[in-house]
């Protein structure tokens, strides 16, 4: 019995309708840019296995950092002690991260780094005598599917079933809207993805937007956090998104390539004014948040041996490099029939097609999503949206055939 056969009997999985989906492919075995199915086929992974593998599947750095930590400590709780691991990385983290961020709060993932950031935000100013509730957060925004961060979501297919249980926030278009919103002077923080908004559609802003975004949050006082669960760690052509506009938030969310792909890994990082406002003798100040597996060993070890890739395998310029091949390999697709925009940031490469029911239910997705494995390339296109997104350890000549079989399915696609 395959693997696909014995799945279907026990498994339920993510944003997937089980009744109609396409049996899921069975994946033996992962190496550089590509998956190994059980039939025998090599899957080129361009989405990264869903945006976290920066360096390469099953890298040998990574592994090797991995097995040697779990020989050492595979786990110790985290409230009332503290491990090497956790300690190094947050040094490390604190490094790179922009200046004025000061302390580290480990989590499991995206969805719970941000949930942190939002608690945060509202008790620090509860902690300081303020009540301040309100959350201004970006239309098209999302932020994960927990109850918090499916609140300062865009409302969509992800979050209407769960409406009842969600909090009002103001979903801004632009400057202007954001700060008619903070004159009232109730907001708690302003909620970013900086640069490139992922699922509401791999929408690209410029740096003017953001540098706008942190002079609002100072002229009128209030918190701004910036979602870098995705953009982090060379994503947009710089280490941090934020970078672009040279600004610093006064929390930062940061999962997904910060493992490498490996682990499930979260960490909200802080400035020390807002740390400094939970420090009393009242116990009630403390934030009462935490996980059973925060700080785990073994993510933190190899978050800090994919730390050190990026300057043992020069990552960065790998990311320019591939930024140029993207342009050069999807750019000419602007000009073809039903391709309504074309775009690029980093080491993300998007095409956006012409639709009449845009947005991640326009059936063009699944259609194209079928179309591209059965040629050898994972891609999962949001909705109407077509976004290639590799390990950085991708080369040019993988990256040239990507490009021309995106060309050769669109135009056989959209005739």
């Amino acid at each position: 019995m395959s693997l696909a056969d014995r799945d279907r009997a026990c498994v339920w999985h993510p944003y997937t309708q089980m009744q109609t989906a396409p049996a899921p492919l069975g994946i033996v075995r992962a190496q550089g840019v590509y998956l190994y199915t059980e039939d025998g086929r090599r899957i080129l992974d361009g989405i990264s296995s869903w945006w976290v593998n920066i360096h390469g599947h099953s890298h040998p750095k990574l592994n090797e950092a991995l097995a040697a930590q779990a020989r050492e400590m595979e786990h110790v709780m985290f409230a009332g002690f503290t491990h090497r691991p956790a300690v190094e990385l947050a040094e490390r983290l604190l490094q790179v991260l922009p200046a004025g961020l000061a302390r580290v709060f480990y989590s499991d993932n995206g969805s719970t780094a941000v949930e942190v950031a939002l608690k945060l935000a509202l008790q620090y100013w509860r902690n300081r005598g303020e009540d301040r509730r309100a959350f201004v957060t970006l239309e098209h925004a999302y932020h994960g599917d927990t109850v918090g961060a499916m609140s300062v979501s865009a409302e969509s297919a992800f979050t209407r079933p769960f409406a009842p249980m969600l909090f009002p926030v103001t979903r801004a278009g632009g400057l202007e809207e954001i700060e008619a919103r903070l004159r009232a002077g109730d907001v708690a923080a302003v909620l970013l993805e900086p640069m490139l908004q992922g699922a509401g559609g791999m929408i690209v802003w410029p740096a003017e937007f953001l540098a706008g975004v942190r002079a609002l949050c100072d002229r009128y006082e209030t918190l701004l956090i910036a979602d870098e669960v995705l953009t982090g760690f060379g994503r947009t052509g710089r280490m941090l998104a934020c970078e672009h506009a040279v600004i610093s938030p006064d929390m930062i969310c940061l999962s997904k390539a910060l493992t490498g792909g490996y682990l499930p890994l979260g960490v909200t990082a802080v400035t020390a004014k807002i740390y400094d406002a939970f420090l009393s003798e009242d116990r009630t100040r403390t934030f009462f948040h935490g996980h059973s597996f925060t700080a785990n060993p073994l993510a933190c070890a190899v978050a800090l041996a994919s730390l050190d890739l990026f300057r043992e395998e020069s990552t960065m310029e790998r990311v320019a490099n591939l930024e140029r091949w993207l342009r050069a390999g999807l750019e000419p697709l602007h000009r073809m029939a039903g391709v309504k925009e074309v775009r690029v940031i980093g080491g993300v490469g998007v095409v956006e097609l012409e639709s009449d029911r845009p947005g991640y239910l326009d059936s063009l997705g699944p259609r194209l999503n079928a179309a591209f494995l059965e040629r050898g390339l994972l891609l999962r296109p949001l909705g109407n949206v077509v976004y290639f997104m590799p390990p950085y350890s991708i080369t040019k000549d993988e990256t040239e055939w990507s490009m021309d079989l995106i060309g050769q399915v669109l135009t056989a696609s959209l005739v």
